[in-house]
């Protein structure tokens, strides 16, 4: 099945999201060490056709490149390099981290488990992959002409 993965690089860990198969939804997939990521995600695509990838771009809040923006660019390359194939979209990350914690807080999560940084990455690549999964849903337009058969008006019950 077709996935797009999503991609919360760091130095030390990477958050790791998937879209559904019709690429509507994400969803938090793991944590992984970042010096095992290209190994994991080659692992991942044994399993599944990885369609495309979104990775988080740092960018200050003035759109100059952050501090991290060069350790990003070092995994960009090793990614292309095992991945030449697969379209990379970078998305801008600011506030992701913000609106993970915020989605951990919503959902119920313990202060306690909240703390741990792992959830935060992973829950940061779903969100980064979602607003990518949501522009590219939002062009589309709706087809009456595509309705399956079994929702049509000569085919309900009444």
């Amino acid at each position: 099945m077709d996935r797009i993965i999503g991609i919360d690089y760091g130095r030390r860990r990477t958050g790791v999201a998937a879209s559904d198969p019709l690429g509507i939804f994400a969803t938090a997939l793991d944590t992984v060490d970042s010096t095992k990521l290209i190994d994991s995600l080659k692992k991942y695509a044994e399993k599944e056709k990885i369609t495309h990838f979104v990775v988080g771009y740092p960018v200050n809040m003035d759109g100059r490149p952050s501090e991290a923006q060069a350790d990003v660019d070092v995994f960009l390359k090793a990614l292309q390099k095992a991945f030449p194939d697969i379209p990379v979209t970078l998305e801008d990350e600011r506030f992701t981290s913000v609106l993970a914690h915020r989605a951990m807080i919503d959902g119920g999560m313990k202060a306690k488990d909240r703390r741990d940084k792992a959830s935060v990455d992973k829950i940061s690549a779903a969100i980064i992959l979602q607003g990518y999964l949501d522009r590219q849903n939002g062009s589309a337009t709706f087809d009456p002409a595509n309705v399956p058969d079994s929702l049509s008006k000569k085919n309900r019950r009444r």
